[in-house]
């Protein structure tokens, strides 16, 4: 028998996860949410069935993918912890919220998996930390969680200890790109290119070095020392960087914001 995964929210994230595993499989899809507009548009491209309430989508599913916003999570999950049975298997991508807090919610009621996915997902390029750390988790259980994030980009099994970390680099990470990217554009506009142009220029800019770093297999140093001609351009603009402490600065960055990770679980 195919598996059921339920939704509980089909907002960005959880309508890129069903959009990336629709077609794939034998796999039947239902949610609910609040946007009843989504829902339906979710049932006419990807068959999702639509469901009233989370209750409904615990008893009906085998896999319960928790898409709500951490705040509204505890509230919903003791409504349905007498739903949840040990066969069914709980997915948080809840930020923020540990697998203790996540088991004690639901009544201990069933497994646990907690996911850190980031936001590339949205266009099948993600990148997703999945902790298995729940004994109770079967190695089916396993596999098929795994399935369902490598649909929407890479999937890394981590343990809970170092989710924190990951979210500080990864979860965060792409919003360190677009500001990197942002700065760009507004030096290409400063020295005169015009900003549409500018805006591509980067983009493919950014595509393409992260390509290359992919399918190369050079370090990166090695592709950074390809570009740096001595005594070119390149050289200068790099020890600028390195006077003005640009590498420790984003260092210092990525700590505050694992810092800050912390804090927000306990």
């Amino acid at each position: 028998m195919s598996p059921v995964i339920g939704f509980v929210g089909t907002g960005n994230m959880g309508t890129a996860i069903i959009r990336g595993l629709t077609g794939r499989g034998s796999l039947e899809f239902c949610g609910t949410d609040l946007n009843r507009d989504k829902l339906a548009e979710l049932k006419r491209d990807c068959g999702l069935e639509p469901l009233a309430t989370p209750n409904d989508v615990a008893q009906r599913s085998d896999y319960i993918v928790l898409a709500v916003k951490p705040q509204h999570l505890r509230p919903v999950l003791q409504d349905m912890s007498g739903h949840l049975t040990e066969a069914k298997c709980l997915v948080s991508i809840a930020a923020g919220i540990p697998v203790a807090r996540l088991r004690e919610w639901s009544g201990n009621a069933c497994p646990v998996v907690r996911v850190m996915p980031n936001t590339p997902a949205l266009v099948g390029a993600g990148v997703s930390a999945i902790c298995l750390d729940d004994p109770r988790l079967s190695e089916a259980q396993k596999r098929q969680v795994q399935d369902l994030f490598t649909a929407v980009g890479a999937v890394h099994v981590l343990p809970e200890t170092l989710f924190d970390a990951f979210t500080a680099v990864v979860g965060s990470g792409p919003a360190y790109v677009f500001y990197f990217m942002e700065a760009l554009v507004e030096s290409a506009v400063y020295l005169g290119l015009p900003r549409t142009q500018a805006t591509d220029m980067v983009l493919g800019l950014l595509t393409g070095s992260g390509k290359l770093a992919a399918e190369s297999g050079e370090h990166l140093s090695v592709l950074r020392e390809m570009v740096t001609s001595p005594a070119g351009t390149t050289i200068r603009a790099l020890v600028h960087m390195d006077r003005q402490a640009v590498r420790a600065a984003i260092i210092d960055a990525v700590e505050t914001s694992y810092k800050r990770s912390i804090e927000l679980g306990k």
